[in-house]
């Protein structure tokens, strides 16, 4: 069987690299990499660590992070002992073949594997893909709500005394939801008052961030931010097209990539999924700066109503995507070591047309 350890030290000598400057672009101890090249699994604290330095290392030698994963669960197989469930402790009335019990072990390990691959490709293919057999269910407060929804989970909101039931009932191409005064639709990147028990009065703000397509996997659910109306924190601005920067044909923006265009401006999201450890931070619309040391493997969601500057100390640690109405956009990922320096945000363009456009800022 092939060793992931033989091909992550075969292709980083292959290219010539050396493990200081590869510690520097992915913020990796060299101790690690090494025991990755190795083998050696007792070196790490646990095995979701090693299995997050495997990726991020393949990835960084351009390699299929899936495959080197594989390759490292059919060794672990492969090397566990035979479950205690297995092993007959009688006496038995004769002995059973040892090439028997070889094959019966092969043929486990080798179910283990298949098992392995094929839900590794399935969640490769959609990140977001749950992997969920129960529904939730979720109790409205005070506290914003923020989470990703499926079908089948329940909402719950404290009315006049009594709860009143929302259960969700689509999660492809809009959000549904089922209330006791009918179904109530929400759109991607759309922000929507919901009117729940018919007092003529809204009772709750829905804000949804992600979603599958119409004919996409309802496993992957919706990304919504959902807060009571009455409640004392801000609902998520609208654009205010009046505060766009419009542009006239002896001024405008330099360098600039329009990713999206519209006859109005609504609020976007941008998307971050880590790969690395960086520094990152961001400031949204007229608010406070956010500033963070993320870690691969975690995620961020900004939602802004005008724009977005994002500050990223390694740029090959971030993919990034945009997404406004029904469309996303990805930014991808710069070089490593690169510091990413940029706005996101809507202008007026000399067409007369809406635009988000991406700014490098020097």
């Amino acid at each position: 069987m092939e060793s992931y350890g033989a091909i992550l030290k075969q292709t980083r000598e292959a290219k010539g690299l050396i493990y200081d400057t590869i510690s520097r672009d992915t913020s990796i101890a060299k101790f690690y990499l090494e025991a990755l090249e190795k083998e050696d699994t007792a070196a790490f604290p646990g095995e979701p660590y090693l299995v997050g330095f495997l990726r991020n290392y393949a990835l960084y030698l351009e390699l299929d992070a899936n495959r080197l994963v594989t390759l490292y669960k059919a060794k672990t197989l492969q090397e566990a002992p035979v479950p205690e469930g297995l092993i007959v402790h009688e006496s038995p009335k004769y002995k059973t073949p040892k090439f028997i019990i070889a094959a019966a072990v092969l043929i486990l390990a080798a179910a283990g594997i298949l098992v392995y691959v094929f839900t590794s490709k399935e969640s490769a293919e959609d990140p977001a893909l749950a992997d969920k057999n129960t529904n939730r269910t979720y109790e409205l407060s005070e506290k914003p709500l923020q989470t990703r929804l499926y079908k089948g989970d329940q909402l719950v909101m404290s009315s006049n005394g009594s709860n009143v039931i929302i259960t969700v009932a689509e999660t492809r191409g809009s959000l549904v939801l089922e209330t006791p005064v009918g179904k109530q639709s929400i759109d991607l990147s759309e922000e929507l008052e919901l009117n729940i028990d018919d007092d003529a009065e809204p009772d709750m703000i829905a804000y949804l961030s992600d979603i599958a397509p119409a004919e996409g996997d309802e496993r992957r659910g919706a990304e919504v931010r959902i807060m009571l109306k009455d409640a004392s924190y801000a609902a998520i601005e609208q654009t205010v097209e009046s505060e766009i920067l419009a542009l006239d044909a002896n001024a405008g923006i330099q360098n600039k990539t329009v990713i999206f265009e519209d006859t109005r401006a609504y609020p976007f999201t941008i998307v971050a999924t880590l790969r690395g450890g960086t520094a990152f931070r961001y400031k949204t619309d007229n608010k406070e700066p956010v500033e963070d040391f993320l870690s691969s493997g975690e995620e961020v969601r900004i939602t802004a109503s005008n724009a977005v500057r994002l500050w990223i100390a390694n740029g090959n640690a971030v993919k990034l995507q945009v997404v406004a109405g029904a469309r996303s956009y990805d930014l991808g990922v710069s070089k490593a070591g690169a510091v990413v320096v940029e706005d996101i945000r809507w202008i007026k363009d000399v067409d007369g047309r809406y635009k988000v456009v991406i700014v490098d800022v020097d």
